[in-house]
């Protein structure tokens, strides 16, 4: 199987690139030893609220914007003052890995942040200790998928890039030899 990212760059490719961006950083020996993104994982509620109707809308947006169909998240516990049963629909997650991974990541990069309002470059807060990163957004319309439907139905989203970095410091370099605008 030849398997390439959407650019037809191959991931053994990147992965020697990365290790020869990053090498005299973090002494690396093999470039096994390099960071690699492992899957991206996109994420968002549906809220209380019980309209069948606005949770198709959801999950059909975001099909659009990952390619792939998205997996219902369920409530596991009733909880009475915000309306929600076990088992009642809560969110919906999409899980990208391999060529997708790459085309999104590729997306993200070069077409979505550059849209985003008043953008001024990501924090570094956002990468946790284990070398994970978590963007928000408020509105889903900076996909360029959904911006020409109706934006009355605007909703949030949560992106997580994870790595296989060790620590904050070798996934934040990584993450800007991959093209995401970190702030200094």
């Amino acid at each position: 199987m030849n398997s390439k990212t959407s650019n037809g760059v191959k991931p053994v490719a990147i992965q020697k690139k990365t290790f020869e961006a990053l090498k005299a950083a973090f002494h690396y020996k093999s470039p096994m030893q390099a960071p690699k993104v492992v899957k991206i994982v996109v994420s968002t509620g549906v809220g209380a609220k019980h309209d069948p109707k606005k949770r198709e809308l959801i999950k059909d947006r975001l099909a659009k914007i990952t390619g792939q169909a998205s997996a219902e998240r369920t409530a596991k516990k009733s909880i009475a003052t915000f309306k929600i049963r076990a088992g009642d629909t809560v969110g919906f997650q999409t899980t990208l890995r391999g060529a997708r991974m790459q085309a999104f990541l590729d997306k993200l990069v070069h077409i979505v942040l550059p849209r985003v309002k008043d953008f001024r470059g990501l924090k570094s807060d956002a990468i946790d200790e284990m070398g994970n990163m978590t963007l928000g957004f408020k509105e889903h319309v900076v996909f360029p998928e959904t911006s020409d439907e109706d934006s009355k139905d605007i909703f949030g989203l949560a992106i997580t890039i994870v790595t296989t970095a060790k620590s904050k410091k070798e996934a934040e370099a990584f993450l800007r030899y991959l093209g995401l605008p970190l702030r200094a």
